[in-house]
């Protein structure tokens, strides 16, 4: 099993999120996040006054996913996630080494 991490444009999130449906991935965990990369900064004029905005809004994606699924899984958000600019993201795989459903007691790719 494996753990991605996406961090990826925020309206870019319903695009990911469907193509994983599409494939066959139901589970995904959202946050909002800020952060920046290559991308910098930028700035800004509010009220006349220019400031510069160095963390960018961005939205982490945490999808447990069996190993058979790792692979289409990642293409499915390069495909949707990307607009070709800066700043499009980042995807993270790490092993996941147990997954427990408190609910039921699963274990392994059962609880995903």
């Amino acid at each position: 099993m494996k753990l991605i991490t996406a961090i990826i444009k925020p309206f870019k999130q319903d695009d990911v999120r469907e193509a994983l449906s599409e494939i066959g991935i139901a589970g995904v965990t959202a946050t909002e996040v800020k952060g920046f990369g290559r991308q910098k900064g930028h700035t800004e004029l509010y009220r006349g006054a220019e400031y510069v905005v160095d963390f960018l809004p961005k939205v982490k994606l945490e999808i447990a996913v069996p190993e058979a699924l790792l692979d289409q899984a990642i293409e499915a958000i390069v495909k949707s996630a990307n607009t070709g600019k800066i700043g499009d993201g980042k995807i993270f795989v790490t092993a996941l080494e147990q997954v427990i459903r408190i609910r039921t007691g699963e274990t392994g790719e059962d609880a995903i």
